[in-house]
């Protein structure tokens, strides 16, 4: 078996020198897409990784620790009742104004305290999929028959994804159900409204820390004026936090007081929100793992660590391939991959089934963070996409992408990871037709 070992680092020797030999550096169009790549690895850095991730990380600690394993179990366990299951996991991403990555530490959290397969895939399918500020800018800008048409397939595809899924691995799901109706749960630590509260919390920082700025045009209304005080309301929530780990946490009210001070300084002392977000993390980090009341708050630092630490290289790895091969799209930046972005646009208008095939496969691997979807379709429709594409790519797109992918195949395998994505794929692309034929 020596040799074989010997062959394999060969093989990578030579592939990786003959990347280097034939680097076509003078191309215009690689050098394109190495600054595309380069950008949007250094704009999910910025805006996505310290707003997002790290607080997505910490609120999928909360649900490995303090959330019991009883709860979880008995809203998406193998042997929860169905139709209670599917209907929290197909409209639980509501509240949750994620993407196809921020999703992924949850999704995590909810399969390894015990989730059913099927409830478990159809909330990381409906998590970034029915982002209701997603839903709402659908409306707004591509039409109101789009955003309904999107809510609708999207409600749909997690139940049916989720629910195909189950079916295709009943055996194990049997073994699961079986081996759960042995499960002793232990008491519970603290009342649910406690553990709702704390969690409940952190999302809510999650959701206006990354609430999306409106159109250009819209300089009035409800959301714009969430957008204008964001992190005014982010603040109120942060006090609440604070209130949650004095009372329900018990940390020292000294520590809390004390990071918390270092986060309002930050924040009054710097233009940039990602630095207080940044002391803010710091300090909840060091006060939770040096906290001796409760050894449940140093282990919700350390399994925040491990999500992050199982879930940063992967995604890491997928931004870079996804924004060399297809670009970097995010706010105004049009970026074009080593795939020309003019290839795309010609090969998705029409409603033929390769149209809408190509527009959920173009969708999968693409990344698209939170609302950025939206203006990237109305340019593609502008430029002749046909309708049932774009909703094939709307419904495909904000729950996929390539470095999704690889996390996904990390906590449930390849098999059942290429299972998800031809199931999503399929699905969109007979949504595209159905609709586009209408």
């Amino acid at each position: 078996m020596e040799w074989q070992k010997e062959i394999k680092i060969l093989f990578w020797v030579v592939a990786f020198f003959l990347l280097a030999f034939f680097m076509p550096l003078e191309s215009l169009r690689f050098q394109e897409a190495v600054d595309a790549t380069l950008d949007l690895t250094r704009w999910y850095a910025q805006e996505h990784v310290i707003l997002c991730l790290l607080p997505a990380f910490f609120i999928a600690g909360v649900i490995s620790v303090f959330v019991s394993q009883g709860a979880v179990l008995k809203y998406f366990g193998a042997n929860a009742k169905k139709w209670l299951a599917y209907t929290v996991a197909s409209v639980s991403g509501t509240i949750l104004a994620v993407c196809s990555c921020t999703i992924l530490p949850l999704f995590s959290s909810i399969h390894k305290r015990g989730a059913g397969l099927g409830p478990a895939v159809a909330f990381l399918y409906s998590g970034p999929a029915i982002n209701i500020l997603a839903i709402i800018l659908t409306a707004r800008i591509l039409g109101f028959e789009m955003g309904v048409a999107r809510i609708i397939g999207a409600v749909v595809f997690a139940i049916v994804i989720g629910s195909i899924m189950a079916i295709i691995y009943r055996k194990e799901e049997k073994a699961k159900a079986d081996e759960q109706m042995n499960i002793i749960i232990p008491p519970e630590k603290r009342p649910m409204w406690q553990t709702s509260f704390h969690f409940f919390t952190l999302v809510l920082i999650l959701v206006f820390a990354n609430w999306g700025k409106p159109g250009e045009d819209i300089t009035s209304g409800a959301w714009y004026w969430i957008w204008a005080n964001k992190w005014y309301i982010t603040a109120v929530f942060s006090l609440m936090l604070v209130y949650s780990l004095i009372y329900i946490l018990k940390i020292k009210w000294q520590w809390v007081a004390l990071a918390a001070l270092a986060t309002a300084v930050s924040a009054v002392l710097t233009p940039s929100p990602l630095v207080p977000m940044i002391v803010g993390i710091a300090g909840l980090s060091l006060i939770t793992l040096f906290d001796k009341q409760d050894e449940e708050n140093k282990e919700w630092t350390i399994s925040t660590w491990e999500f992050a630490k199982q879930i940063m290289p992967l995604l890491a790895l997928g931004v870079i391939v996804a924004g060399f091969l297809l670009g970097s799209t995010h706010d105004d930046v049009r970026m074009a991959g080593i795939i020309p972005n003019e290839w795309i646009s010609a090969l998705v208008g029409g409603n033929s089934v390769f149209s809408n095939f190509f527009a959920s496969i173009v969708g999968a691997f693409m990344y698209f963070a939170t609302l950025t979807e939206v203006p990237i379709l109305q340019g593609l429709i502008a430029s002749g996409m046909g309708k049932g594409p774009a909703l094939a790519l709307l419904l495909a797109g904000p729950s996929l992408s390539l470095p999704n992918m690889l996390v996904i195949r990390g906590i449930m395998g390849t098999q059942k990871t290429v299972v998800y994505v031809v199931l999503v794929v399929i699905m969109a692309t007979i949504s595209g037709l159905i609709y586009g034929s209408i």
